[in-house]
């Protein structure tokens, strides 16, 4: 079978453990990014099995009405909206997707929390242009850290958090606060103190029709005037240009971003890049080894138990 592995940006696929399952097949791996269909379908042809790396490229009518060949496609993660699912069945195509860990992204929203509160990346910058030491950092013990959003991600981070001191506040659905309780956690007394009362603010929401929008401008100007946002999550979750805004604003005070609506962020600058009050990562927190091998191992997986069955 001709297998293509899409948008390897590290061009590390062939080096883990895992890629020895699909060795005995016809292998392409693509490390750049090809958002135009057209373009991307030449690179595919002849391609009977896709393998998406998260959600990096969309995969629609406009793709797939040019992949003849294609039979199945095996997506690392969750299906989300980046894979036309009525256009995969009305053409056929069988499509798996695989399980996860929260814990590649909770580590590093951690990493972005303590990164933020003591300034780390500004002050490795200035070092490096020969300034010593131009800022006074913040801990985390003592301080409200807010987590909107209990799932798998949230909870471990939250209780990361709780290790180092920090006190715990939870918002988000009626599951999120129950679980909240259970773990012995403060739940907001309403959205808006929620927003108020969190010294970092830890977006951890899935995305999905009802959550796209859900932090609006209004809930970002509650925010402290040193408070930090940290979304690690989706981009579309915060209000269309609302994150901007509010930072220009000043409250909040700072935000470490790892995702964009418009991804890879590479010839065009995101707008955040250009305020010194923003720390921008390129998508890093899933991008991890041992993430890597669970994920594309499992993909496949997929796709040799597929060929199997297609020749029994």
């Amino acid at each position: 079978m001709k297998i293509a592995v899409l948008d390897d940006f590290q061009d590390c696929v062939k080096s883990l453990a895992c890629f020895a399952k699909i060795q005995k097949h016809d292998v392409l791996v693509l490390n750049r990014h090809v958002s135009d269909p057209v373009e991307l379908s030449g690179l595919l042809k002849g391609v009977q099995a896709l393998v998406l790396i998260r959600e990096r490229t969309y995969v629609g009518e406009a793709l797939l009405s040019r992949l003849p060949d294609l039979k199945v496609i095996a997506q690392t993660g969750k299906i989300g909206r980046h894979l036309d699912m009525a256009a995969c069945q009305a053409r056929g195509i069988a499509v798996f997707e695989t399980d996860g860990t929260a814990v590649a992204t909770a580590e590093f929203t951690l990493l972005m929390i303590l990164a933020s509160l003591r300034n780390l990346v500004s002050e490795v910058t200035n070092m490096n242009a020969g300034i010593w030491q131009r800022t006074l950092g913040r801990q985390l013990h003592g301080r409200t850290l807010g987590i909107l959003g209990l799932g798998r991600i949230g909870e471990q981070v939250a209780q990361s958090g709780q290790t180092l001191g920090a006190r715990i506040l939870v918002w988000g659905r009626e599951g999120s606060q129950q679980k909240a309780r259970e773990r012995g956690w403060a739940v907001a007394s309403s959205r808006e103190a929620f927003f108020a009362q969190s010294d970092v603010l830890c977006i951890l929401v899935r995305l999905s029709p009802q959550t796209q929008g859900l932090v609006t401008a209004h809930d970002l100007a509650l925010m402290k005037p040193d408070a930090i946002l940290i979304n690690t999550a989706r981009a579309e979750l915060i209000e269309p240009d609302a994150l901007v805004t509010a930072l220009r604003l000043g409250r909040p005070g700072f935000a470490a971003v790892d995702v964009y609506e418009q991804e890879p962020v590479m010839a065009n600058r995101h707008p955040l890049q250009d305020l010194p009050n923003c720390l921008c990562s390129p998508h890093l927190g899933f991008v991890e080894r041992d993430n890597y091998e669970n994920y594309l191992g499992q993909a496949f997986d997929h796709i040799n138990r597929f060929c199997d069955n297609a020749t029994r």
